[in-house]
């Protein structure tokens, strides 16, 4: 028997005794197991099988695939902000590496815009879109929970409220003052869309749950936890800075953008699909959605967004 062959049943079996499992058993059902082929690993018949259109204009798949992608990246982005919240020490080494995954998972999101704005018909995407209502790409919980993970929940609340919020609010009452809310609710008469009523039935005792698990090893909260030394390292200021301008200002003004080229276009009737304000609710001079306040000067904060 080989050195390397006995090394490695030497390992299964302590690994296996320690389950207080036979190992043998589990050798034997190498035997039977099929070999492993990419389609079957990546799931691609499945995959490939997710999307339904609700019309028959081509390029709805376009918009639907995109999507699809999109909630996939995202996927991968909350992979990344969980092992940051979960890491009881965490080196700046650790820290400026995740971000930084996470920012490139963000600059392909930005600049796979261009294929949402140049790669559909003007025509076709205003008339398909119709049938959506009052489904909205503001209804990705996946998002939402990127938000909770990487600041702490005073930094998403509506600019309006922040001054009535604090660390001793209930949850509850922050989550009905979150920014987005400005886009699903009418402050006059408190009514909120259909749009958001689904959104909520579906998620909220969810996000609900998320906020409060992240109330305290959000992205923002991980950084204050860090040394007065290690607060000041260069490359991780500079990559939440990056991380912090990627999101909440690129990233959003490509959407914004590319909706602003299909819903202002001359065929359009100007409106969302879920019927939010979406121009307020998306520009970043709006909110001024920022992840680590303290890491921009007042000047920065004052303009945030007004460049683009």
């Amino acid at each position: 028997m080989k050195n390397k062959t006995k090394k490695i049943i030497e390992a299964l079996e302590a690994k296996y005794s320690e389950l207080k499992q036979d190992k043998d058993i589990f050798l034997e059902g190498l035997l039977y197991s099929k070999s492993l082929n990419y389609w079957d690993y990546i799931q691609t018949d499945s995959l490939l099988n997710l999307q339904i259109q609700r019309t028959n204009f081509p390029d709805e798949m376009v918009f639907l695939l995109y999507h699809q992608v999109n909630e996939l990246i995202f996927k991968m982005i909350l992979w990344e902000l969980k092992q940051v919240a979960e890491l009881n020490k965490l080196c700046v080494d650790f820290f400026t590496e995740k971000l930084m995954r996470i920012s490139r998972y963000f600059d392909i999101l930005t600049s796979s815009f261009e294929i949402m704005k140049d790669g559909m018909d003007i025509n076709q995407y205003n008339k398909f879109r119709l049938s959506l209502s009052p489904g909205s790409g503001f209804q990705s919980a996946q998002y939402r929970k990127i938000e909770f993970a990487s600041t702490e929940l005073i930094n998403l609340i509506d600019l309006r409220y922040r001054n009535t919020i604090n660390r001793e609010t209930p949850f509850e009452n922050a989550f009905e003052h979150l920014y987005w809310q400005a886009a699903g609710k009418n402050y006059k008469t408190s009514e909120k869309t259909i749009m958001i009523k689904n959104f909520e039935k579906k998620y909220k005792q969810d996000f609900i749950y998320f906020m409060k698990t992240y109330n305290t090893r959000n992205l923002w909260t991980r950084y204050k936890e860090l040394s007065e030394k290690n607060k000041k390292d260069h490359r991780l200021i500079k990559a939440m800075r990056h991380y912090d301008y990627t999101v909440n200002i690129s990233w959003v003004m490509g959407h914004y953008n590319t909706a602003k080229h299909y819903i202002l276009s001359s065929s359009s009737n100007n409106k969302a699909t879920g019927g939010s304000e979406w121009q307020k609710y998306m520009h970043p001079k709006y909110q001024k959605r920022i992840f680590f306040p303290d890491l921009w000067s007042a000047d920065e904060i004052d303009n945030w967004g007004n460049e683009v």
